[in-house]
């Protein structure tokens, strides 16, 4: 944005993000938001972001992530900013229920409100914001074919040298070449389907005679990324399995997720609830076949029988017969891998959502009288 004339300030909480947002001089301001329910603390995230805002008089407040969406959007109403645009990723309120849903659906709704336009990053999402919140059609609207800010198809390609770390992290961890290794990247937690995950693994690892036709090759789970025990824990015995089977490995969090990937041969995202992954699009611009869930983003991106396979979320057999199909099936494991590549790095390439946005930066600067 800064080469075509923009300022670009960012806010967020703390983390060891940071430092990459401000390595190139970017102005950085701190605001400690949280990702839970925490009124009183919220409130003082919000005078913070007044001060700023009418400090920084900006043409332009683009939030993102449900926390960050409120309070910022309030806050730039408050301070009557010209263009307030929002993205949602995500709604964790899909998964709520009671009270806390109520506070999540109110919370959603006030965002919208006090914003000028909403972008879903899926299609799936628009179509659950257009049936759960009266918005008018004009206000939703889609970058592209959807994601928040496309991929970067040149950093996640497959390099010699991404393959011998691929291969020496095999090694490091005893596996085999002939062994077949089903990886995941983000939070092990509930939402996720960690349990589901690791309850078909478990299905396949004790049907003996499935077994005995693998002559001798093991098979592996590797999970890339942190518990979250405060936010959404797994069961106690899920958690144990995790942390105790010799087939499984915690690489915890790693910030370059490439050769991780790479050290698997099937890619598993059987989460609950997304906007548009990240991951799905990584793994499979590395050439890496999709296992992933029937929801929307992620549906989006895979399509069923022809660049992976989609199975119901929250069914631990449905997922044990993909990964199973997976395991007894090399050619079709390099056929998904090769079109997925080709789908998403014609329709997701960061550039075009770049462009789309600055697109539409322009239009809504120009529609508004300063």
């Amino acid at each position: 944005m800064r080469e075509h004339g923009f300022e670009v300030i960012t806010m967020s909480a703390d983390g060891k993000e940071v430092f990459d947002i401000t390595k190139d001089g970017t102005h950085h301001i701190v605001v400690p938001f949280t990702r839970r329910i925490t009124p009183l603390h919220d409130i003082k995230c919000l005078r913070q972001l007044v001060r700023e805002i009418k400090k920084l008089r900006p043409d332009i407040v683009h939030t993102h992530t449900p926390k960050a969406g409120l309070l910022g959007m309030i806050a730039s109403w408050w301070c009557r900013v010209p263009v307030r645009l929002h993205t949602v990723a995500g709604l964790p309120l899909m998964e709520a229920s009671g009270f806390r849903r109520v506070v999540l659906n109110a919370t959603e709704r006030i965002t919208y409100a006090c914003a000028h336009i909403v972008y879903p990053n899926s299609f799936g999402l628009k179509t659950f914001i257009e049936e759960h919140f009266s918005i008018p059609p004009p206000k939703l609207k889609i970058l592209g074919r959807g994601s928040s800010n496309g991929i970067d198809t040149i950093f996640f390609e497959r390099s010699q040298a991404l393959e011998i770390q691929a291969r020496q992290l095999r090694s490091e961890h005893r596996i085999g070449e002939d062994d077949i290794v089903f990886s995941f990247v983000g939070r092990i937690v509930r939402d996720k389907g960690i349990v589901e995950f690791v309850k078909a693994f478990q299905a396949i690892t004790e049907d003996q005679s499935f077994m005995d036709k693998l002559s001798g090759k093991r098979l592996f789970l590797l999970l890339a990324g942190q518990f979250e025990e405060d936010l959404d824990p797994l069961p106690v015995s899920v958690l144990q399995f995790l942390r105790n089977d010799k087939q499984v490995i915690l690489a915890g969090f790693q910030s370059d997720i490439r050769p991780w990937i790479m050290a698997s041969n099937v890619f598993v995202f059987p989460s609950y609830r997304e906007g548009f992954p990240n991951v799905v699009m990584q793994a499979s611009l590395l050439n890496v076949p999709c296992i992933v869930s029937d929801i929307n983003g992620c549906n989006e991106i895979v399509k069923d029988g022809s660049t992976g396979v989609v199975v119901p979320s929250k069914n631990y057999e449905m997922l044990a017969r993909a990964m199973k199909l997976m395991i007894n099936d090399e050619f079709k494991r390099k056929t998904f891998a090769a079109a997925a590549r080709s789908f998403v790095a014609e329709n997701f390439k960061r550039e075009l959502i770049w462009e789309e946005l600055r697109s539409e930066y322009e239009k809504r600067l120009k529609a508004r009288e300063f």
